[in-house]
This record gives C-alpha cells, structure tokens and sequence, in this order.
C-alpha cells in the first residue's frame, strides 16, 4: 500500500469511489422495469434464468423449503443467530418514542404518532456471500415496528434453492413471505407487483450498484426506498496506538464483501502503514474469498494527514457508510464527526461487530449518502402522522392569525374556512 499526503489537489481524487455511473446502469434497469412492469411473472422467470442460470416453475418458498432449512442450519449457528436477534432486538427496541402531545395555544391541541408501514419489501443478496445477516437487520425492526407484511426476495442458487441460513432466519425474524427472485427483476417485482410477488410500500436492501440504481427508479413509480446504498466501504482513522495486525483485519473485512467495495487508512504514521501493509499481505494468504478481497484492494486508498483538523475534515467529505477510530485522541474525532454511517470506537470495535451481532444496524448508506442519510432503524418501517384538534376556545384564539395569513397569500377559501366558524362562535 502507498501512502498519499493529503493536499488541495488530490483532495478530491481521494473522495471518488470505484462505482459505475447511474448513466452506465440505468438503461439495463429501465428495460427489466419495463418487462416486469408488463409481464409479471414471466419477465422474473425469464431474467431469474438469465442472471440465476435456473427456471423456475414457481417463485414462492414453501412452508415445506422453510421446515427443511431448519434441519439444514447448524446448532451453533442457530444459537449465533438467535443471539444476534436478541441484541438487535434490544437496540431497536429502545428506539421506540410515545405519543408527543401539547397544547400550542389554549384550546389548539396537537399531537403526533407513528404507525408502522403496513408492506416493507426486503431485498437479500445471496450471490457470494448469502447475507442472513441482513434478514436479521430488516426483518428484526420490521416487526418491532407492527409492519403487517414483510415481504422477502433473495436469489435462488443454480437448484433452485435459497440458501437455508436465509430462510431459518426469515422464519425467525416473522417474515410473511419468501420469493426466490434476485436482483433488479425482484425490485421491479416490488415496484410493480406481479401475479405472484405482492406490491410493497418502500423496499429495503444493502445491494449492489444495480440494485442500488433499480431502487431510485423505483421511486418515479412511488415507492419508498430505505436510502441510496451500494457497494460496501471502510475508512479506519489510525494513528502509531493502534494494533496494525487489527487495523488490517478490519480493512479485509470489508474489501471481501465484494470487488466494487473500497477500504481507505486515514493515518499520520508512515511507520503504522508500512506495518498494516505488511499485515495484509499475510492475512490475505489464508483467507476464503482471496481473489474477490484483492481485487477491491485495487481500490484501497492510503491518506497521509499530519493535522487532525484536517483529517476530521476530511472523513466528514468522504462521508463514510463504516468509520473506525482508533487512536490516542478518539473523543476528538468522536465529537466532530458529522458524517458517518456507523462509527467504531477503540481497538477492540471490529466493523465485523457491526455488521452481524452488537446490535446496530449494517443497512448504511454508502457513497457519501451519510451526509444525508441515516442507516436503517426503527423508525425507518414507520411514518409519523400528526394530529390537531381545536376547541370553540382554540379556533377563537387563533382564528385571526389564519385568516391574515391567508388572506397574505391571496388564498380566500382559507381565509373563508376560519371565518365562517368565527361568524357562527359570534352568533351563538
């Protein structure tokens, strides 16, 4: 790894990350729209034989798949997932808030509840990597929510089949149905709906950049979209006090997500990046999935950043979905970042922690959408609605204000709504 002082020329170089333009995707998404828009069914059949290599006769899971993927699943891992659950449940449970109520003027009450979305659709990816995780991630606070369908898709295997860690855990986080449709022709299925896969009112998923550009088309068709998320990323802050063998773990962690997924070392020590350098190319040897892990570190970025101002600034542009912190001034950075996903703090806080039990969610938004957007949580699969009710007392008490408003902004039908009431309290 080579190290880059960080300068006002280079500044924004180091800012780009590895994804095609929405321009290179959206004609490819566009069309699958369309044919699934048309066709239902048989356009998610035809394009689950193209990017799946299987035909289908149906597209549901059965009650039957379900029960055998229980016996599929080990022990130790139903007690991994079983414990996860329980932490993420914990987590996004305390995030519930009561109804908030007040009185604004004598006789104007006001209030505010939240309801949950009645039908969330999860998208799973189960390419690579079958992220059962991820079905803990949304499933878990979907149905804390109340949400009354949770629809799930994830892609079936050359068999036909979706991967029985993915279903034991769906059976166990209440999901209400299970469909063996991946990629954009499952989000087009959402969208749309088809004969067979119901339409929903915001998908969910930490997907690939297709997905990602599927789910913002989806938008133009009104429906709603967890956030703008795609390929996965990583920025450790390190200085010389952290462990160079972790810092490196944590890099492969999340550059064997996928070959479009970048890691990038943010440090003031030359002699902690030669250290992590050598550190990835020992732990590189021994791990699964090598070819897929080197080929996102041809993304890696190395930043050298002396000033800690400077380099808190430039975490916060870069924006990352994951931000580790592990040096002697943590509380420093802990107090100015205002743009991360989720933040790590301390040498013993893996990204792995994140991703799969402390209890926080892994659904973040990537590619600098941390400026703008929050990771999934609770109130992600909710909606607030607000309330108003105003007594003879209250409209009277208020009533002027409305109709000079109005009356400001030329609208008379709003004035007239107050001031007939108004004329009638006078009358009594």
């Amino acid at each position: 790894m080579r190290a880059v002082e960080l300068n006002k020329d280079n500044w924004e170089s180091l800012l780009k990350r590895p994804t095609k333009s929405v321009e290179d995707i959206a004609q490819t998404v566009d069309d699958i729209f369309k044919e699934v828009k048309e066709s239902g069914d048989i356009a998610v059949k035809k394009y689950t034989a193209l990017f799946d290599g299987i035909n289908l006769d149906t597209l549901e899971v059965s009650l039957e798949e379900i029960k055998n993927a229980e016996n599929l699943v080990s022990k130790e891992l139903k007690n991994a997932i079983q414990q996860a659950k329980v932490n993420i449940e914990v987590f996004h449970a305390a995030q519930k808030t009561e109804r908030i109520a007040i009185e604004t003027t004598k006789g104007v009450q006001c209030w505010q509840e939240k309801k949950p979305i009645e039908k969330v659709g999860l998208y799973i990816p189960g390419g690579t990597a079958p992220l059962f995780s991820t079905v803990l991630m949304l499933a878990t606070p979907a149905n804390i929510a109340g949400c009354k369908e949770i629809i799930l898709c994830s892609p079936p295997d050359k068999k036909g089949e979706i991967n029985p860690a993915i279903l034991y855990t769906a059976a166990l986080c209440g999901v209400t149905k299970i469909y063996k449709v991946g990629g954009i022709q499952a989000i087009a299925s959402f969208t749309f709906g088809t004969e067979t896969i119901p339409k929903v009112s915001k998908v969910f998923d930490p997907g690939n950049q297709y997905v990602t550009v599927a789910k913002q088309l989806a938008t133009q068709y009104g429906i709603a979209i967890d956030m703008p998320a795609g390929p996965s990323e990583l920025l450790v802050m390190a200085d010389d006090s952290a462990n160079a063998a972790f810092v490196a773990s944590d890099l492969l962690s999340q550059a064997e997500h996928g070959a479009d997924s970048q890691v990038v070392l943010v440090s003031d020590s030359l002699d902690l990046i030669a250290e992590v350098s050598k550190e990835i190319d020992a732990q590189l040897l021994n791990l699964s999935r090598k070819e897929i892990t080197e080929k996102a570190l041809k993304n890696t970025k190395v930043v050298l950043i002396k000033d800690e101002y400077e380099a808190i600034n430039f975490v916060n542009d870069y924006a990352p979905e994951h931000l580790i912190i592990v040096t002697k001034n943590d509380d420093f950075f802990i107090d100015k970042i205002a743009n991360a996903g989720s933040v790590f703090i301390g040498k013993y806080t893996p990204e792995s922690a994140g991703d799969y039990a402390s209890g926080t969610n892994h659904t973040l938004p990537t590619n600098g959408f941390s400026k703008a957007y929050s990771g999934v949580n609770l109130d992600s699969f909710m909606k607030s609605i607000t309330f108003q009710k105003i007594s003879k007392e209250g409209i009277q008490n208020i009533g002027q204000t409305i109709e000079i408003m109005a009356a400001a902004e030329g609208l008379q039908a709003h004035k007239n709504a107050v001031t007939l009431r108004l004329k009638e309290i006078e009358n009594v």
